[in-house]
C-alpha cells in the first residue's frame, strides 16, 4: 500500500509539473502577444501621416521571410586500389596528402606477398571539402585498377536525433525540479530512478549525434597499394636447356628410378621370403616323397638289389645274358 501510494504521489507531481509548465508557456506567449499587440497600439499616431506608416509597415510584414535550408549531413566513403612500382614510397605519399588535407590515418596493414612484392592496406579519414582533391591525388599514384565510391545523405537521422536530444534534456530538467520539490523520501527515490533511466537515454542520443558528427564530417578512404609481379625471364626469350641441364635431368630420373625400385623390392620383400621358405620345403621335402610314390613308366628297367661291392666298394660289372651281343664268343686258338 505505501509503495502504490509513493507511485500515486509521484504521478501526481509529474503531472502537476506537466500542467505547469504548459501554463507558465502559455501565460508568456499571451504576455509577448498582449505586448506586441500594446506596443503597436501605442506607437500609431493620432494624425493622418501614421496611415503610411501602418501601411508601410504591413507591406513590410506581408513580404516572405527568408527561410535558412538546412545544413546537409552526407557520410562519403570510397575504395580504391591502385598498382604502383614502390608500395613503401606510395605509402609514405600517401600519409603526407592525409595530413596536408588535415585528416589522418586510421588503420594501415603492410605484408609480404612473396620475395619480391609488398601489399598495404590504409585507412584515411580526410575533411568533406577536401574529399574529392584527395581522392583524385591517390588515384593517380599509379595505375588505378579498381575504385568504389558512395554518398549516404543523413540530414533528415541527424534532425531527429537532435530533436530527440531537446526533448530528452528537457524531461531530465523536469525531473530534476520534481526532485527539488519533493519533500518524502519514497517520493525522491522514485524520481531518482526515472531520473537515471532518462539520463541513460540522453547519453545514448548523445553518443549516436557524436558518431553521426564524425562520419559526416570526415570522408573514409580506404586504399590499396600493390606492387606488380616480376617476370623471371624476358618476353620472346626462347628457354633451351643446356649440357647440364640434360646431365642433371638424366641423374634426377636415374635416381628417381632407383628410389622406386628400393620401395617396390621392400614391399616385395616379405612376399618373397616366404615364397623361398615355401620352395625350399617343397624341394626338400614334398618332391622326393612324390618321386618315390609315383608310378613306373613302362620300359623302364627293374630295380635290383644291391649287388656286392668289392674292397674298393665298386660293384663288379653284371655279366649279360646268355645270347646277347655282348656276350663275349670263345677265341679260337691260333694254329701252330
Amino acid at each position: 500500500m505505501r509503495a502504490a501510494r509513493t507511485r500515486t504521489a509521484a504521478a501526481v507531481l509529474l503531472t502537476a509539473s506537466l500542467v505547469l509548465t504548459g501554463c507558465g508557456a502559455g501565460a508568456t506567449d499571451t504576455a509577448a502577444s498582449d505586448g506586441k499587440g500594446g506596443g503597436m497600439a501605442a506607437a500609431k499616431p493620432a494624425d493622418g501621416t501614421a496611415e503610411g506608416a501602418a501601411d508601410s509597415a504591413s507591406g513590410a510584414a506581408g513580404k516572405p521571410a527568408s527561410t535558412v535550408p538546412a545544413q546537409q549531413h552526407v557520410i562519403r566513403t570510397a575504395e580504391l586500389s591502385v598498382e604502383v612500382k614502390d608500395a613503401a614510397k606510395a605509402l609514405a605519399a600517401a600519409r603526407r596528402v592525409t595530413t596536408d588535407a588535415g585528416g589522418h590515418v586510421e588503420n594501415e596493414t603492410t605484408e609480404r606477398v612473396d620475395d619480391s612484392r609488398l601489399t598495404s592496406l590504409i585507412v584515411l579519414r580526410v575533411p568533406q571539402e577536401r574529399y574529392d582533391s584527395v581522392l583524385t591525388e591517390l588515384a593517380g599514384a599509379g595505375k588505378l585498377l579498381d575504385r568504389k565510391a558512395s554518398a549516404k545523405d543523413v540530414t533528415d537521422q541527424v534532425v531527429d536525433v537532435e530533436s530527440r536530444i531537446a526533448t530528452q534534456r528537457a524531461s531530465v530538467a523536469r525531473v530534476r525540479t520534481l526532485m527539488d520539490r519533493a519533500e518524502k523520501l519514497s517520493d525522491v527515490v522514485t524520481l531518482e530512478g526515472e531520473l537515471s533511466r532518462r539520463q541513460a537515454d540522453l547519453e545514448a542520443l548523445l553518443a549516436q549525434r557524436d558518431s553521426l558528427k564524425d562520419r559526416t564530417t570526415l570522408a573514409t578512404i580506404t586504399l590499396r597499394l600493390l606492387e606488380p609481379e616480376k617476370a623471371s625471364a624476358e618476353e620472346g626469350e626462347e628457354d633451351r636447356p643446356g649440357f647440364a641441364d640434360a646431365l642433371g635431368g638424366g641423374w634426377n630420373a636415374l635416381v628417381g628410378a632407383a628410389a622406386w625400385i628400393g620401395i617396390v623390392l621392400t614391399a616385395l620383400a616379405p612376399w618373397l621370403a616366404v615364397a623361398l621358405i615355401a620352395f625350399v620345403l617343397w624341394r626338400r621335402l614334398v618332391r622326393p616323397r612324390l618321386a618315390a610314390r609315383g608310378p613306373r613308366p613302362a620300359g623302364a628297367a627293374p630295380v635290383l638289389p644291391d649287388a656286392p661291392r668289392n674292397a674298393a666298394g665298386v660293384a663288379p660289372a653284371a655279366e649279360p645274358a646268355p645270347g646277347h651281343p655282348r656276350t663275349p664268343q670263345p677265341r679260337e686258338a691260333p694254329e701252330k
